[in-house]
């Protein structure tokens, strides 16, 4: 299958095969950083820009470890350093990123939509690393192939997602794509958390924490995203836990071989308790070594993949 797309913005955009594709490219990506020597020329010759305008660790870590590991050049540029601290308006700083000719432009952005309207205005590729609560592609891309990964497949497995899904944009990326390769979702929160409609994306949505979590094959815990909530949604942080947080007693009730994810960063003994974290099931570290991998895959398919090929 050949790749087309010259932009990642969303899941939404992805049809199952080529969802499919990028996570067989991933897993062949994943073998480079197993090597002494990390690195291969696929992408030598290559600018990226890794345009961040909201803080990241993992992320944006993982889109530079990824495009050395493939030769490529990267520059990061933040808000602070930008002129956009000075008044320039996005698009003109894009539109000047530009002509010093990136190959991709990789950005994250407080404002839901801003990598669309970058990506009508630019030639080169835009991947959107995250865009206010809407969209996260990348992670919900590395969810999907840890999960394939250790379960052997995504299809007809049951994922319980538990968490503030009203303000995360990891939650509709995996709701979407998880939903899309066959998997059921549920999900539970505080009624406030939960977003009106969210039925619409393809899940379920669970009353109670031990209704959710019930035989579930994987459990993915989110954060409170204190920074994007105007009011407070919950009393305390300590009855979020009680009511709301995955501890051992909750565990049991999920399927024996039951796989923990958390996309980070984490509220330890807040929505997820350290030993539950820490145990056996998690692979919330592997969640982190697959997102170099799978960007890593995300760079070669837009940028020197099957869609700049010769077809002469």
């Amino acid at each position: 299958m050949r790749f087309t797309k010259k932009d990642i913005l969303d899941i939404h955009s992805l049809d199952p095969g080529e969802i499919s594709l990028i996570l067989d490219t991933a897993m062949g990506m994943k073998e480079i950083s197993r090597r002494p020597v990390k690195k291969v020329p696929t992408l030598r010759g290559k600018t990226i820009v890794l345009f961040f305008q909201e803080p990241s660790t993992r992320t944006k870590l993982s889109f530079e470890i990824a495009a050395k590991r493939l030769s490529a050049d990267s520059v990061a540029i933040a808000k602070a350093g930008s002129s956009m601290a000075k008044g320039e308006t996005l698009i003109d700083t894009v539109k000047n990123l530009e002509s010093m000719r990136p190959d991709v432009i990789v950005m994250r952005h407080a404002s839901s939509g801003a990598a669309y309207q970058v990506a009508r205005r630019v030639d080169c590729s835009v991947i959107n690393a995250g865009d206010g609560i809407h969209a996260h592609p990348s992670q919900a891309l590395l969810d999907m192939m840890s999960v394939r990964e250790k379960k052997g497949r995504i299809q007809g497995l049951k994922l319980a997602m538990i968490g503030d899904i009203a303000h995360s944009r990891v939650a509709r990326s995996n709701i979407i794509g998880f939903s899309k390769m066959g998997a059921q979702v549920f999900v539970c929160a505080p009624q406030t958390m939960i977003p009106s409609g969210i039925e619409a994306l393809g899940c379920t949505v669970s009353s109670t924490v031990e209704d959710c979590v019930a035989d579930a094959d994987v459990i993915m815990m989110l954060r409170i995203q204190k920074e994007r909530q105007s009011d407070v949604l919950f009393p305390t942080e300590r009855e979020y836990a009680c009511c709301f947080g995955l501890n051992k007693d909750r565990l049991s009730l999920a399927g024996k071989d039951v796989t923990i994810m958390h996309p980070g960063p984490m509220n330890r003994g807040v929505e997820i308790a350290s030993d539950v974290a820490d145990g056996k099931g998690s692979m919330i570290l592997d969640q982190v070594t697959n997102g170099v991998a799978l960007r890593m895959a995300l760079y070669y398919l837009v940028a020197g993949g099957s869609r700049h090929a010769d077809t002469d």
